[in-house]
């Protein structure tokens, strides 16, 4: 996480915790250290892949990432200078 979080093209990549512990210190050093995210996996897999499919929708459609990140994507993508999109 710090080596993520330290690198100005890393850190905007949000990072999800998949992890079996519920433990109060676990989950407050992992935000301390940046995490986007805490979720504690289900043991059964039926559901643990529910909830993975979960995270990436509210990753994907639900979530709204910071103006900025979406037009540093769109530059990096080339898009931004094909609409002639100013930044």
């Amino acid at each position: 996480m710090k080596i993520i979080k330290a690198d100005e093209h890393l850190k905007i990549i949000p990072v999800v915790v998949l992890t079996s512990s519920r433990e109060t210190p676990d989950v407050a050093e992992c935000y301390r250290h940046g995490v986007n995210a805490y979720v504690v996996k289900p043991v059964d897999f039926a559901e643990f892949m529910k909830a993975v499919k979960l995270l990436g929708i509210f990753w994907a459609a639900i979530n709204e990432p910071p103006i900025a990140l979406e037009k540093e994507t769109e530059v990096q993508s080339g898009k931004a200078a094909k609409e002639g999109v100013k930044i």
